[in-house]
């Protein structure tokens, strides 16, 4: 074949539309796997999408250099190749993602110094806004014009899953009551209110998801209808009206969704009129298109850097043992950088943090552990780094650090969400609030094992509280499945000398780790001590981990409720 610029598009492009078939398959599979309750299915399913982005992206770049010989970048060439691939976008239905595919593709062929809009789409080239599809993304209802109570019940049937609903008449009631005391928020009830819900099903663990929002005197209210199965029935769980259960649906801290629907984009400005808190770069996430997001992320950052004068500085918190983390505080991320071996504070290695990090992402993360977007060879200006952020920075992650011009290139990094440390937060607020927290901590420490992860460093400084005051995880450089862990109960001393013996007695296994001991160092204030004890008082119990344990060897998949099970219908 000869090195044409319309050879490498329609290759790359070919490599592309090649992913997002089968990940489209895969949001296919969904459906079958909700309408059956096949979820250890489900679960194996969503581990092996996590990875089709790096695979197909792989397989073009071997193609590339098979075919083509590359080594070295024709600059004048890939001007060309940018171009015609964009040419190629113009009635493309994912033109979004198939640039990132793009990008994804030539940065890894060529060197740093290029990633800039005349080779990769820095920024993005076509709209999405007007794409045309043979299915509308949403469906309109008009209880006011319509009978209100066959009106939502056509939504209820509209909704496309197969399964025949377990009593359509109850489920249907409950959603109009649900409906009409939502309405009571309204100042008056326009003759044109209307019902607008997502043409596709959002799947995600054992749950179905309806979309919509109400429109009332041009203000638009959000809702969600859950959906459960039971038996191959199905029925509705909940309705959901509460920002902070909506928000919580679509978190950084959860699993992606599987949704079969060929123009992303559309879904996400939908979206987007719910949820306008959310930026574009976290629903392309909750999507499953972790790349796009990733892209949007970068996007969104450098135009804020361009109009912020703010710098970066160390985070608060504890410094961390294995990694250092720094902050822009006019933006709500951090960045996580490992440190170089020489001052890590464990005996542990870079590459050990890495394979911890892959390995959250390959797990359910239950709503209790960060998402993280992962980057390499990122340029930050010099300029915007306090002194004490740069020298911390250069003293112990050396290795990650080089200085280009007016650029300080970071080699490697993560980025997540930035939250209020719990130690932090703990000490700010009054003791209602104390115990309420230490709840939430203590059913992040179980929601994390039930999905099959030990924490190990559950101090309360590994941990952060979102904006809406739920408690997540976030250094993950000591997590491990919990199949390798032994939770084992302290023996009990035969003598008076190993009674007062100052180191343990009894032999300790490398992966032996002993519940009690958690009440003497994950808190130390007696009275926040005494509230954990008080509503968590078995996880400071081996027999509580064994049960765990013993769950998911048989293969016992939680059940997982992204809001609040006061919103549950009594079933």
């Amino acid at each position: 074949m000869e090195l044409t610029a319309q050879a490498l598009a329609d290759l790359i492009l070919a490599g592309f539309n090649r992913h997002f078939r089968i990940f489209t398959v895969y949001n296919k599979k969904a459906a079958r796997y909700f309408a059956k309750s096949l979820f250890q299915e489900a679960y194996q399913a969503s581990i092996e999408q996590i990875d089709l982005y790096d695979t197909r992206v792989q397989e073009c770049l071997d193609t590339i250099r098979a075919t083509f010989k590359i080594d070295v970048l024709d600059e004048e060439l890939w001007q060309a190749v940018k171009i015609a691939y964009m040419h190629k976008l113009y009635n493309h239905l994912q033109p979004e993602l198939a640039e990132s595919f793009y990008n994804s593709v030539f940065c890894q062929l060529f060197n740093r110094h290029y990633y800039n809009n005349d080779y990769i789409f820095f920024n993005a080239a076509i709209h999405t806004k007007d794409i045309q599809t043979r299915y509308p993304d949403y469906r309109s209802y008009y209880p006011t014009e319509n009978d209100f109570t066959k009106e939502i019940e056509k939504l209820l049937t509209d909704i496309p899953i197969k399964s025949p609903y377990e009593d359509l008449a109850r489920d249907t009631a409950r959603v109009v009551a649900a409906i009409k005391e939502y309405q009571k928020q309204f100042s008056s009830l326009n003759n044109f209110f209307q019902i607008n819900v997502l043409t596709p099903v959002f799947y995600r663990n054992k749950g179905a998801y309806c979309i919509g929002r109400m429109v009332n005197n041009n203000k638009i209210y959000p809702f969600v209808i859950s959906l459960l199965t039971r038996n191959d029935r199905l029925y509705v769980d909940a309705f959901l009206d509460d920002e902070y259960d909506i928000s919580n649906i679509f978190s950084f801290a959860r699993v992606y969704f599987k949704v079969d629907f060929p123009v992303p984009s559309a879904l996400v400005r939908f979206l987007r009129t719910l949820l306008p808190n959310k930026n574009i770069a976290d629903l392309y996430t909750a999507l499953g298109f972790h790349k796009q997001g990733k892209n949007e992320f970068y996007r969104a950052f450098i135009y804020h850097l361009r109009h912020s004068t703010d710098n970066f500085i160390i985070a608060p918190g504890i410094e961390g043992m294995v990694m250092n983390v720094f902050t822009l505080p006019s933006y709500p991320y951090v960045f996580k950088l490992i440190k170089d071996p020489s001052h890590i504070k464990k005996d542990i290695q870079p590459k050990v943090v890495k394979d911890c990090y892959q390995l959250v992402k390959r797990k359910d993360r239950v709503g209790r552990m960060a998402d993280v977007w992962e980057f390499s060879h990122v340029a930050f200006p010099l300029n915007r780094f306090s002194e004490q952020c740069l020298a911390q920075l250069q003293l112990t992650c050396a290795d990650s650090l080089s200085i280009e011009g007016d650029y300080l290139i970071i080699k490697h990094l993560y980025i997540e969400r930035r939250m209020i440390p719990l130690n932090i937060y703990i000490n700010q607020v009054d003791d209602k609030e104390q115990q309420r927290i230490l709840k939430e901590y203590g059913h992040a420490i179980k929601d994390i094992a039930n999905a099959g992860l030990f924490a190990g460093d559950l101090l309360i400084k590994n941990f952060g509280v979102t904006n809406h005051g739920r408690v997540v995880f976030y250094d993950y450089d000591e997590i491990v499945p919990m199949e390798q862990c032994n939770f084992r109960k302290i023996p009990k001393p035969q003598t008076e000398e190993q009674e007062m013996a100052s180191e343990p007695w009894y032999t300790v296994g490398e992966n032996d780790i002993f519940p009690e001991e958690f009440e003497f160092y994950l808190i130390t204030d007696p009275t926040q001590k005494q509230y954990f004890k008080n509503s968590h008082g078995d996880l400071l119990q081996a027999s509580y981990w064994q049960q765990v344990q013993q769950n998911l060897h048989k293969g016992v998949l939680p059940d997982v409720f992204p809001y609040n099970l006061e919103k549950r219908f009594n079933i």
